[in-house]
């Protein structure tokens, strides 16, 4: 990995993280205040449970917690602005000043805002401020002293579609070039290029095979300047490698993060803090 091509800083808010300071990636915890996520579905539903998971993770060592009221997996079905804003907003006001970063994973304009008025630091967007309104909410965040941290994520086709049958002619050319333009489009409303950050989309529209490659060559994401974030943790990618269900899979999914972490990651977005923080201490310990 030529280090070269890393961006150095990634402004996230009321944070400024400088990437020239450390030697591993950041870590992103996954706070699911859903009934249906994939992987935890319901567990943190009630805020109470969510904040004591948030509260598990900061101690753990997290650095973002990404809080998300919607479930974005494959097939999900879409929920009211209202339900997701009754499940997201108490957790955000319990934990705006717990010290970590916060992201607000959402695609909806006015839970940005909101989530963005209630202290959140970044949105972590699945379609990538494609959906109406996003990319206003964003951009009216330009004249706040501490401006969100931004990250656009790739995704073939929408969440009820999107495994049927993804096809691409090259996965690694196609998702650059989709980023790149989403990237570019925001610098050119007046978004600095250091709030924005980069995601594949593993198992967004991909088959086993896209997701593999992804994960092969995902220095190349790297080459387009921004922080790219490895989404892979208990994804069906790991399942169908391994045969383990979604719960056994912390082993694969550390295996992934440290392949990604190799390969540029600079952020990494997992379920298991304590583990994933482990792996990255052994894995930061014998880096140049």
């Amino acid at each position: 990995m030529n280090k070269q091509n890393l961006p150095a800083t990634w402004r996230c808010g009321r944070f400024l993280f400088d990437f020239s300071k450390r030697k591993s990636p950041l870590v992103m915890g996954i706070l699911n205040a859903t009934p249906d996520s994939f992987s935890d579905g319901g567990k943190f539903r009630a805020p109470s449970d969510a904040i004591a998971q948030a509260e598990r993770m900061i101690a753990n060592g997290v650095d973002l917690i990404d809080i998300g009221g919607e479930s974005t997996r494959p097939g999900a079905e879409p929920v009211s602005l209202q339900e997701e804003l009754d499940r997201v907003l108490p957790v955000i006001e319990v934990l705006k000043d717990c010290g970590v970063a916060l992201s607000i994973d959402t695609y909806k304009a006015e839970t940005m805002r909101q989530a963005f008025r209630a202290g959140v630091d970044c949105v972590n967007d699945i379609w990538a401020l494609r959906q109406e309104g996003a990319l206003e909410a964003v951009l009216e965040s330009n004249a706040e002293v501490n401006s969100c941290g931004i990250v656009l994520m790739h995704m073939q086709r929408d969440p009820m579609t999107m495994q049927f049958d993804p096809h691409y002619e090259n996965v690694i050319a196609e998702v650059k070039i989709f980023l790149q333009e989403h990237a570019t489009l925001l610098e050119g409303r007046g978004v600095a290029p250091n709030r924005i950050a980069i995601d594949p989309g593993f198992g967004f529209g991909k088959s086993l095979e896209h997701n593999l490659k992804m994960l092969a060559d995902f220095d190349q994401f790297s080459e387009l300047g921004y922080p790219v974030l490895a989404g892979i943790s208990r994804k069906s990618m790991l399942g169908k490698v391994t045969g383990r269900d979604t719960n056994e899979r912390v082993a694969p999914s550390i295996a992934a993060a440290i392949l990604a972490a190799d390969r540029g990651a600079q952020i990494i977005r997992v379920h298991d803090v304590a583990e994933t923080v482990d792996a990255l201490k052994i894995w930061e310990a014998i880096q140049g």
